[in-house]
């Protein structure tokens, strides 16, 4: 079978390699940075595989990446990153777990194609006998139209909504040490869906345009710390309301009331117990 590989990034040179050299092994798509354009290419696409070529990319852009990778309509979807071996690392020091595989430069377009079929092929060894199920019955050609669009504005909406009925509660975490980010995630992954900043900044990004029902935040970081970032998540009427439990290595009485006296919803410390994460978390969002 052909796979469905879905391309985006700012590598145009190895993106037009694929198309030129690999499109009789794919089904090809590319795709803008917008997050619109990422939704709608993922839910009427449906790929198999999202290919990151990544150019001279920003932290930002890096940043923005990470929110990607963990989005409900991408999060099942296997994330291969095309970059160099520098760009990688950077990567990981922003998100620890965004990529499926990396493939590092200099690389063909028919050795990414290995790469991908080899991938697929050991971890999803069933897939061409369930793409060889039955199709759908046919339905008009409208009503199969409005369906898809109510299905992906519902989608979308919910990615602004993660509180919604029936949906996992999100938890955004916020730390500048990417081992502490890896391993928060792997206590939280199989209840909640996780987030991950490696700094406040990154994380009121996120909070522009995405909600959270909950914050971990280390207490202690670089730059701006986070009774800071707590400071400016409270004069925000959008973020206000947002529970925060503070992650810190204090073990002084006096540190520990300056953290009680900014009012969060709780504080943990490190290293962090695996038990009283997930007691604490429950007693703040269920």
């Amino acid at each position: 079978m052909k796979y469905k590989v879905l391309l985006m990034g700012n590598n145009k040179s190895i993106i037009d390699d694929m198309f030129i050299h690999a499109n009789n092994i794919f089904e090809l798509q590319s795709t803008s940075s917008r997050f619109d354009d990422i939704a709608s290419h993922l839910k009427y696409f449906q790929p198999h595989v999202f290919v990151y070529c990544m150019n001279n990319e920003t932290r930002d852009t890096m940043s923005q990446l990470s929110i990607i990778k963990h989005e409900k309509l991408l999060r099942r979807t296997p994330f291969f990153i095309v970059a160099t071996q520098e760009d990688c690392d950077e990567l990981r020091k922003i998100s620890a777990e965004i990529s499926d595989a990396d493939l590092i430069k200099p690389i063909t377009a028919l050795q990414i194609a290995e790469r991908i079929n080899a991938y697929m092929k050991r971890n999803f060894p069933n897939l061409e006998a369930e793409e060889a199920q039955p199709a759908v019955p046919h339905v008009s050609p409208k009503s199969a139209e409005d369906k898809k669009t109510q299905a992906l504005l519902d989608d979308i909406d919910s990615l602004f909504n993660p509180a919604a009925a029936n949906e996992r509660k999100h938890i955004l975490v916020v730390d500048d040490d990417f081992r502490m980010l890896k391993l928060i995630k792997r206590y939280l992954d199989d209840s909640y869906d996780v987030a991950t900043a490696i700094n406040g900044k990154v994380a009121l990004k996120f909070l522009e345009s995405k909600m959270t029902n909950l914050i971990l935040l280390d207490y202690e970081m670089p730059e701006e710390n986070g009774p800071a970032v707590l400071e400016k998540l409270r004069a925000n009427p959008v973020t206000s309301n947002i529970p925060v439990i503070f992650l810190t290595g204090i073990n002084d009485r006096k540190k520990i009331q300056q953290v009680l006296a900014l009012k969060p919803q709780g504080y943990l410390l490190k290293p962090v117990d695996h038990g009283k994460l997930i007691e604490a978390i429950e007693k703040t969002i269920g």
